[in-house]
């Protein structure tokens, strides 16, 4: 495909092209996998020294106590990674009534009961002893180095943990960990790490076994019991992550891969196969014409996301139901181009996150998320090892009947989702867009203005964006031309201009073959709305 290299939006970045590339939302993550290729690893490799050195220098997003998932072009085929952990085998309904009454609608937002197994280290450890080039360890060590000499705080992360600390500073271990100074830090203040260092260290030398089965694992359950949670050594011991099959959907000649629930990935393909029923590249590329049709489409996928989508086994109905071509002929037939709806979701069967992405010159490509679901998680962190453990367990719902009703083993519904575009089974895209709900609704804008307007990765990166909510609500990027939420709010969308685009608008990360990897290499894009880049060699 030709791009349009044109720059028509305001932006601190430009296309970056190299052979070798990393591209994320930190620019000493991005220095470390570039580190880790420059030595004869590989792509694989290159992410999960990125990954780790994400927990370190961006807190705020991600920890060691995260899930993660991934997929990846090997040279030859497509894999998907599913490392996101299932609830501790004492969740029950009943568990969370008998803490906090009959009323309770979900676990907990924050705190220990809000903390399901982590899964995202031994999702490191089975990339690594798959498709990695070099020791394991040696992946780790630029976040070891990191953790133990600190680093200086970047500014969207500074902002980002001030928010934070109202919210969190009382929960255990909060404080003691991510608060030296009693506040949060400043912007180019130092931050060292080193029980995060111990823990790196632990987990660097018995290749992720410290998390799960020693000592890592036994600080962790002492600290659940501690502060009254359910996770035990049986919970950790007996997780491993889930290799699967991406599922994928056509879009404008190319195919777009997701990994199958229980993650919403299929909200963009759902999104896609309804949107692919219109000609949108006959409309302005920034209209409200073109900008409304792809909200309403996004919409109809979301009320059967948040209807249907689960755990597999608890799922009545399966993604190939969900994405069948006549079924969303007839979702598309319900956009009215004159106005805003509020969709109900249909019947099939009739019819908190930072990411990363790494490609080499032997043609692998990674595309990799992990999450703390919402900032720094759970807020609880294991202060001897620094471990901020996530709240996913929020994800699930206590009420009888719902496809994510916890259970025993069970994975909750989760919102981070990897992307991969190919083209006639070739690879084309490793890319992703972070932000809760908003990672389906920027694959789907981004790839619009790459498939549909031939904009490049970065003028696709760069683009204001709008966020779909609930209802009519949608929020719109401060950036965007004033007639065009004026259009939309003239349609009957309720709209809200918001200025701060860090949790609202997600950043992307892209990474686009432009031929033989070897020869041509590729064109890489970072999004402005963090403190990362794309650099490569």
């Amino acid at each position: 495909m030709k791009f349009d290299y044109a720059t028509p939006y305001p932006s601190l970045r430009l296309p970056v092209f190299a052979r070798n590339v990393v591209a994320t939302s930190h620019s000493l993550a991005v220095q470390a996998g570039l580190r880790i290729l420059q030595q004869g690893g590989n792509a694989v490799d290159a992410a999960v020294a990125t990954a780790a050195v994400k927990t370190l220098v961006e807190p705020v997003s991600n920890g060691l106590g995260s899930d993660a998932f991934c997929i990846l072009w090997d040279g030859q085929q497509l894999h998907g990674l599913n490392a996101s952990g299932p609830a501790p085998q004492a969740w029950t309904p009943e568990y969370f009534r008998r803490k906090y009454g009959a009323d309770a609608a979900t676990p907990p937002m924050r705190g220990i009961d809000s903390v399901t197994v982590p899964g995202m280290v031994r999702g490191w450890v089975a990339l690594s002893e798959r498709f990695g080039k070099l020791p394991f360890a040696d992946l780790l060590a630029p976040a070891i180095e990191i953790a133990e000499r600190g680093y200086l705080v970047a500014p969207v992360v500074r902002q980002k943990w001030a928010a934070a600390t109202p919210l969190l500073r009382s929960l255990p271990g909060f404080a003691q960990t991510f608060l030296p100074w009693g506040r949060a830090p400043e912007v180019g203040e130092l931050f060292c790490f080193p029980a995060a260092a111990r823990a790196l260290r632990a987990i660097a030398h018995n290749r992720g076994e410290a998390f799960y089965t020693g000592e890592i694992a036994e600080a962790l359950v002492r600290f659940s019991q501690e502060q009254g949670g359910a996770l035990t050594l049986a919970d950790l011991a007996a997780y491993r992550p889930e290799w699967v099959t991406p599922i994928s959907r056509d879009y404008r000649g190319h195919t777009l891969h997701e990994i199958p629930p229980n993650g919403q990935g299929i909200a963009a393909l759902m999104a896609l196969g309804i949107l692919e029923k219109f000609d949108i590249a006959a409309l302005p590329v920034d209209s409200v014409a073109s900008q409304h049709l792809q909200i309403e489409a996004m919409k109809l996928a979301f009320a059967d996301v948040y209807r249907y989508v689960a755990e597999p086994s608890s799922m009545a109905m399966t993604p190939a139901q969900m994405l069948d071509d006549a079924y969303l002929a007839t979702r598309a037939r319900l956009i009215d181009m004159k106005k805003a709806q509020d969709f109900k979701a249909g019947n099939p069967v009739r019819g908190g996150t930072v990411y990363l992405t790494t490609a080499d010159e032997s043609g692998m490509m990674v595309s990799f998320i992990q999450s703390n679901y919402m900032g720094f998680g759970s807020g609880c962190v294991e202060p001897g090892f620094g471990i901020s453990l996530q709240n996913r367990g929020h994800g699930f719902s206590l009420k009888e009947g719902s496809p994510n009703l916890v259970a025993p083993g069970k994975r909750p519904f989760h919102t981070i989702i990897p992307a991969f575009l190919t083209q006639d089974g070739q690879p084309v895209m490793s890319f992703g867009v972070m932000g809760g709900n908003m990672q389906p609704q920027g694959h789907l804008q981004t790839l619009v203005r790459m498939l549909d307007y031939r904009q490049n990765p970065q003028a696709a990166c760069d683009a204001p964006r709008w966020r779909f909510n609930t209802g009519l609500e949608i929020n719109i990027e401060g950036t965007m031309n004033p007639a065009v939420a004026q259009g939309l709010a003239a349609l009957g969308h309720r709209v809200e201009v918001i200025n701060d685009s860090y949790q609202d608008f997600g950043a992307g990360q892209f990474i686009w073959r432009m031929g033989d990897p070897a020869v041509e290499g590729y064109v890489a894009a970072s999004d402005p709305r963090r403190d990362g880049l794309a650099a490569g060699f």
